[in-house]
């Protein structure tokens, strides 16, 4: 028998779900033991085909609109937030409704909504098309809120009133790039006003700052999470940024090209907010098969942020 040749892994701490990803699928499981089965899903509760296959066992049904849902069952609205238009419908046809936005996302709807009275232009910061820019543009009515994605954006951006503006940001977004954009603005319009508080949440910016240390120096990291999920592919480029010679997302075990292990004798490993820990203990059982395995957890922070249910489940 072949020796197997040395491999370290160095795991990531924090990783994997985080407290809002944690408390939307709460509501979905305790939507169902309280209403029983089918319980409706608006969109993917989190961005994680693992999560949505296992509600879906449990009786979830995900489908993309309201539309889409029938009065007599109860809808849940998912993690990444709603436009106001939404529930809104759902009061309009009678509809049992529970909204599972993360409240680290409602935080950025009530700071729009607030600068929108204070009659300030608004920018947000964000990915075109997600479903978290998509809720939040959806707070407000239409064109009082510019997307802005890139540095280049806000270069270009000319606003009404330059000595009357606001930004908030989506979320899940890289520390380091949004950082970028938002220099660009305060540049060119210095009295900007600025969040209370960062709005990139507490978990995306803990998962950042540990795969910067697990990246330095890997031959390998390997990112879990889905092609949807925006805080996972950031962490492919924080870690390539970091050092990593290469950064690889994948959605389990199954997605490893072993072909990328070629040469390689450190690997870094973490999961996105929304991939459950099996899947990380999925990829180091594959490692384990095919490597003599050395496990370096590399913890940079601890997380004790819990969030409550909504008080029709906590009931």
């Amino acid at each position: 028998m072949t020796e197997r040749r040395p491999l370290t892994i160095r795991l990531a701490t924090p990783r994997g779900f985080c407290a809002g990803v944690d408390r939307a699928i709460q509501i979905v499981e305790e939507a169902l033991k309280k209403w029983g089965a089918p319980v409706y899903v608006r969109h993917e509760i989190v961005h994680n085909a693992h999560v949505v296959s296992r509600l879906e066992a449990l009786g979830a049904v995900f489908v993309e609109e309201l539309e889409d849902c029938p009065e007599d069952r109860p809808v849940i609205f998912s993690a990444h937030g709603v436009p106001k238009s939404v529930p809104a419908e759902a009061q309009r046809r009678n509809m049992i409704y529970v909204d599972a936005t993360c409240p680290l996302v409602s935080k950025v709807h009530v700071e729009a909504e607030r600068h929108d009275r204070e009659g300030k232009e608004i920018v947000l910061i964000g990915h075109e098309g997600h479903p978290e820019v998509i809720g939040t543009m959806g707070q407000l009515p239409e064109g009082r809120i510019t997307l802005i994605e890139t540095v280049e954006d806000a270069m270009a951006f000319e606003p009404a009133n330059p000595a009357n503006l606001a930004f908030v940001t989506q979320t899940t977004l890289s520390v380091d790039d949004t950082a970028d954009i938002v220099a660009a603005l305060q540049a060119r319009f210095p009295g900007i006003s600025t969040p209370h508080k960062e709005d990139i949440c507490y978990a995306t910016t803990n998962r950042q700052e540990a795969v910067k240390v697990i990246g330095a120096g890997a031959d390998l990291v390997l990112v879990i999470g889905a092609e949807t999920s925006s805080n996972s592919k950031r962490l492919v480029e924080v870690a390539l940024r970091a050092g990593a010679k290469r950064s690889e997302l994948i959605a389990a075990a199954e997605n490893i090209d072993w072909a990328w292990f070629e040469g390689v004798t450190t690997v870094g490993l973490t999961a996105g907010a929304s991939a459950p820990e099996d899947l990380v203990q999925g990829v180091i059982d594959a490692c384990c098969e095919r490597f003599d395995v050395t496990l370096d957890s590399v913890e940079t922070a601890k997380e004790t942020v819990t969030f409550k249910l909504p008080r029709v489940l906590a009931d």
